[in-house]
């Protein structure tokens, strides 16, 4: 009999790799031609000036700056901000996208490891609840990701756009077609997870109720999606919403792909950051960056080879790199206690500890860092990517790791060679940096940071449809 699953499996990792493989190898040819390019025109002494450098570098990778947020309907955008807030999607009703994804985080939640459902807190304070584990991967900042631009989704890209612009994600044939775009793709996931939202068998929700969501099997995505669509619609402010938002569809037809177009349309308007120093310099405004950040962009599109993956507007190449990540949490997956990355979602040895490259945009106010926070410090994760080996020998996880998770570090040397074994061959073109480059490349790093990060407070809501708290996340539970 055919195995329709496996066929898929197989059918997404050749799209994925197709398209992986020609993208990988013209952005590392380019940025190698000009890397060498502009090592020999430095060398030359055409200029010491770092602003007609970087204005030559900016010539030649068609640097552009980020454009504003596509136009999102009102309607769909505060039904989609009730929804983010809103802990009724998860199954025990104390969990919501927000949690791990707060405006008052930068749109992350400041933790090396998400804590999921059952948990209590807001970021640095957040803690686990009793027996539950930490998520295997780091909660992504959600800033800038509604772009056309942007092919995949997740550490692992397991939610991409395939080649004929059909979505590629886990539910295969049960993905619903009325989805507006990737992001609204990946919406459709963290709440059909048992450890992040939906939670497992014999939970109780906080008013003391069986969790009916934990019921349903973890593979009949279909039904989770119905049923967390039958609690929204449950409360007339949201019915009343969702026809304001979708008039032409009868209340019976809405199903959670609805809710995550709008959860998605939110967080386009609210997390679009077009206005960084660097954008303000791109558009012609010379003052924008100071001289040391002007040194440093230099380093990044040459010397330093930054651009070899963090490449185009967006500062991603949206490829996988293993680098040697030192290996922390639960791990995930066939391979937990370690994490193999891609290589869960392929199967391919080649893929193993590899992880999509990480768009730097607002990245100085987004730790800590790595797939699975690893880094607490963006000095630390430049050292790792300029020396993985001395890096990963010589981690300390009393400086990086907070208590709990401090014995999970795999700190066995089989381990760290079976990491360093196979590691990107781009950290191998890695160049020493002065004290005073990385200061530069700091300096720079600051400049993608959009100011509008310190005034995302306003988009917290002061109360949700369901009823259910909002800010009470903000402190932590005195049983915590």
């Amino acid at each position: 009999m055919l195995n329709l699953g496996l066929v898929f499996e197989h059918t997404r990792y050749f799209m994925l790799r197709s398209y992986e493989t020609t993208m990988k190898a013209k952005t590392y040819l380019i940025a190698i031609f000009f890397t060498i390019l502009f090592s020999i025109w430095g060398l030359a002494g055409c200029t010491n000036n770092p602003g007609d450098q970087l204005q030559a570098m900016i010539a030649a990778y068609k640097l552009t700056p980020i454009e504003p947020a596509p136009y999102q309907e009102p309607a769909l955008i505060s039904l989609g901000q009730m929804l983010y807030f809103d802990k009724v999607l998860s199954g025990n009703r104390d969990i919501s996208c927000a949690t791990c994804h707060h405006p008052l985080e930068n749109s992350a939640d400041n933790l090396a490891l998400s804590i999921g459902t059952g948990g209590f807190g807001l970021g640095k304070n957040r803690q686990p609840g009793r027996d539950r584990p930490f998520i295997p991967r780091n909660a992504p900042d959600i800033f800038n990701r509604g772009f056309s631009e942007w092919q995949t989704m997740f550490w692992d890209s397991r939610v991409a756009i395939a080649a004929d612009g059909s979505f590629i994600s886990p539910a295969s044939a049960n993905l619903p077609y009325d989805l507006n775009n990737l992001l609204a793709v990946q919406a459709m996931f963290p709440v059909t997870s048992d450890s992040e939202m939906r939670g497992v068998l014999g939970d109780e929700d906080v008013w003391g109720e069986a969790n009916e969501l934990a019921h349903i099997d973890s593979n009949d995505l279909p039904e989770i999606w119905s049923t967390i669509m039958r609690r929204l619609l449950h409360y007339p402010e949201y019915a009343m919403m969702f026809a304001a938002a979708y008039p032409d569809v009868p209340l019976e037809q809405l199903g959670f792909e609805h809710a995550a177009n709008a959860i998605a349309a939110f967080e386009i308007y609210a997390f679009t950051m077009p206005d960084s120093p660097w954008d303000r310099y791109l558009r012609g405004d010379k003052s924008a960056l100071t001289e040391l950040a002007k040194q440093g962009a230099v380093l990044f599109y040459g010397k330093a080879g930054c651009v070899r993956c963090h490449s185009g507007t967006l500062f991603t190449d949206q490829q996988h790199h293993n680098l040697a990540v030192p290996q922390i949490g639960p791990g995930k997956g066939a391979s937990a206690p370690l994490d193999y990355g891609l290589m869960l979602l392929t199967g391919n040895e080649a893929d193993k500890f590899a992880f999509r490259t990480p768009p730097l945009r607002n990245v100085t106010v987004t730790s800590p860092w790595m797939h699975n926070g690893a880094f607490n410090s963006l000095e630390a994760v430049i050292a790792h990517h300029l020396d993985p080996r001395t890096s990963l020998y010589n981690y300390d996880p009393q400086i990086h790791l907070r208590a709990e998770l401090r014995p999970s570090f795999q700190n066995s040397p089989a381990i760290f060679e079976e990491l360093l074994a196979d590691t990107d061959q781009k950290l191998q073109l890695a160049k020493p940096l002065s004290a005073e480059d990385i200061e530069a490349l700091m300096a720079f790093l600051d400049a993608l940071t959009d100011p509008r990060v310190n005034d995302l407070y306003r988009l917290v809501p002061h109360s949700v449809p369901s009823g259910l708290p909002v800010l009470e996340n903000l402190i932590v539970s005195p049983t915590g």
